[in-house]
C-alpha cells in the first residue's frame, strides 16, 4: 500500500501549528490537513509552518511524509521547462496521477534541413481541441547520429531558436556533452543516456552543468538498479530510468515498468522511485511498411502511457500517430475522484449570428461532448451556455439542485450573450423541463423546452427555431 494512503488527516494535523490562522485560505488547520492529504494544496501555503523556526522539525517531517513515491524531475528552465514524475500511487483509483506523460518528437542531426523544419512545425502546430482543452506535444529530442560535433551544435542552436519547448539530448558520447557544455547550462536538457559503459564520465557532466539524466540499461533490471545506485551515490538526484523498449519483447518492457512502479509505491524502494522514460523509436527498426509502423508506434506509445511512462520519445512525422496518444493521456490522467468537467461559460458551435439559438447544458464532460457533437453533425450554428453543475449530468443535477436558474442568469450577464443575439429565447434540455418557469422568472428570457435526447436537437431547431424568432 502506498505510504500516502496509510496517512490520516489526524497524523498531518498533529504536525501543523493548530492556530486556525486561515493564512492558507482554509477555515481551519484540520481542513488544511485534509486538503494536504488529498494533494489539493501544498505545505508551503501554511506560512507559520514554513517561516517559524519552532515548526522546522514538523515541516521537515511533513515533507518526508508527503514526499512522492516517484521523484519529480524538471527538464529545462523557466517557461521552457516541464515536470515529470511526482507520482504517489501505482493504481489510478488509489488517489490520482499527478503529472501527465510528456511526449517528445525526435529530430536527428543527420536529417535534412527540410525534414528538421517539418518536425519542428509538427510540434509547434499540433493542437487538438478535446472537450474544452487544447492538447499539444510537449518537448523535442535531438539525437546525435551524424558523428559530427559541429553539425550537432548547429542543429541544437537552430532548434532552440525555433521552438519554445524543453529539449532532450540523445547521445551516449560524453565528448558531445563536453562540446556543448554552455548550452547545457542554459537549457538544462535531459541527458539521454547514462549507461554501464559511460556512467563514470556522464555523472560528472550532469553534475557540472546541473542537468537531469536518464539511466538506461536494456534486458536486466538488476544492472539498471545498480547503475541508478552508482549515479545517485555520485551526487546526482534528478534521475530518470529507461529499462528499454523491445518491440518484439513487449512483455519484458511491460513487466519491468510495472515492477519499477510497484517497488517505488508499495515497497518504498527509493532506487526504483524515478520517472520512467520510454523511446518508441525502435518500432521503426521492425519489419513492416510505413503505415504499419505509424500505427504500431501509436499503439505501443498508448500502451506505455498506461504502463507508467513519464516521458515518451517518439519518431513518427505523422500527426495522426500522436492524436490517439494525447487523447488517451488526457483521459488517463484525469482525477478519478471528480467527474470530468468542462469550464463553465459561453461556447460557440459553428459560426453563430445574432439570430442563432442559445442553448443551455451542464458542465459534465460527456454530456457536453455529446451535445456539441450532435449540433456539429447537424451543422447547427448556435451559442451554448455551459453552467457549473459540479460535473453532474442534466437529470442528476436537476434532482440535486445543481442546475440552478441563478447560475444561468449569472452566465447570461457575465458572458455578454445579450449583446450577441437580438432575441431573448433559451432552449433548455428536456430533462430540465420542470425548471422552465423559474428560469424564465430569474433570467427574464423566454424558455423553450428542447428534446430529451440531444440527437434530436438539429431537427428540433430546423423545425421550430425560425418560426420562434420570427414570431418573437
Amino acid at each position: 500500500m502506498p505510504k500516502i494512503t496509510k496517512l490520516t488527516p489526524i497524523q498531518i494535523y498533529r504536525l501543523l501549528p493548530k492556530t486556525n490562522c486561515k493564512a492558507c485560505g482554509e477555515e481551519s488547520c484540520m481542513a488544511f490537513a485534509i486538503k494536504l492529504l488529498n494533494l489539493q494544496t501544498s505545505i508551503e501555503k501554511c506560512r507559520p509552518l514554513v517561516e517559524d523556526e519552532k515548526y522546522r522539525k514538523n515541516y521537515e517531517e511533513l515533507k518526508r511524509l508527503l514526499k512522492p513515491s516517484v521523484r519529480e524531475v524538471v527538464i529545462g528552465r523557466g517557461e521552457k521547462s516541464v515536470k515529470i514524475g511526482g507520482e504517489y500511487v501505482m493504481h489510478r483509483h488509489e488517489l490520482t496521477y499527478m503529472r501527465k506523460t510528456v511526449i517528445a518528437v525526435l529530430v536527428e542531426d543527420s536529417m535534412s534541413q527540410e525534414v528538421i523544419d517539418s518536425r519542428i512545425e509538427l510540434i509547434k502546430k499540433f493542437r487538438f481541441e478535446y472537450l474544452d482543452k487544447v492538447l499539444t506535444l510537449d518537448a523535442i529530442a535531438i539525437k546525435f547520429s551524424s558523428g559530427d560535433f559541429d553539425r550537432f551544435l548547429k542543429v541544437f542552436e537552430y532548434v532552440r531558436s525555433r521552438i519554445d519547448k524543453p529539449i532532450i539530448v540523445c547521445s551516449l558520447n560524453p565528448k558531445l556533452y563536453e562540446k556543448i557544455g554552455e548550452l547545457l547550462r542554459d537549457e538544462r536538457p535531459l541527458i539521454y543516456a547514462v549507461t554501464r559503459d559511460n556512467w563514470h564520465i556522464m555523472v560528472d557532466i550532469a553534475k557540472k552543468f546541473d542537468c537531469p539524466c536518464t539511466v538506461m540499461h536494456v534486458g536486466d533490471l538488476r544492472t539498471l538498479i545498480s547503475l541508478v545506485n552508482a549515479v545517485k551515490k555520485r551526487g546526482v538526484e534528478d534521475i530518470c530510468i529507461d529499462p528499454g523498449l523491445i518491440p518484439t519483447k513487449l512483455g519484458y518492457s511491460i513487466k519491468t515498468s510495472t515492477l519499477l512502479r510497484w517497488l517505488a509505491c508499495n515497497e518504498e524502494y527509493e532506487l526504483a522511485g524515478y520517472p520512467i522514460v520510454t523511446s518508441t523509436v525502435p518500432v521503426w527498426c521492425c519489419d513492416g511498411d510505413y503505415t504499419q509502423k505509424v500505427v504500431l508506434e501509436s499503439c505501443i506509445a498508448a500502451l506505455m502511457i498506461i504502463r507508467y511512462a513519464s516521458l515518451l520519445i517518439m519518431y513518427s512525422p505523422e500527426a495522426v500517430t500522436y492524436l490517439p496518444v494525447v487523447v488517451l493521456r488526457e483521459n488517463y490522467y484525469s482525477d478519478p475522484r471528480r467527474p470530468t468537467t468542462i469550464q463553465p461559460g459561453l461556447k460557440e458551435i459553428g459560426k453563430p449570428s445574432e439570430k442563432s439559438p442559445v442553448l443551455v447544458t451542464c458542465n459534465y464532460a460527456l454530456t457536453y461532448s455529446i451535445v456539441t457533437s450532435d449540433l456539429e453533425k447537424g451543422k447547427v450554428d448556435a451559442y451554448l451556455l455551459v453552467i457549473d453543475t459540479e460535473g453532474y449530468a442534466v437529470d442528476v443535477s436537476v434532482a440535486a439542485d445543481k442546475f440552478r436558474p441563478e447560475k444561468i442568469a449569472e452566465l447570461i450577464k457575465s458572458t455578454g450573450i445579450e449583446s450577441k443575439v437580438k432575441h431573448r429565447y433559451l432552449i433548455i434540455p428536456g430533462k430540465a423541463a420542470k425548471l422552465a418557469g423559474s428560469i424564465e422568472e430569474v433570467t427574464g428570457w423566454k424558455v423553450i423546452v428542447g428534446p430529451v435526447d440531444s440527437s434530436e436537437l438539429p431537427n428540433f431547431i430546423e423545425k421550430h427555431w425560425k418560426k420562434i424568432v420570427e414570431g418573437g
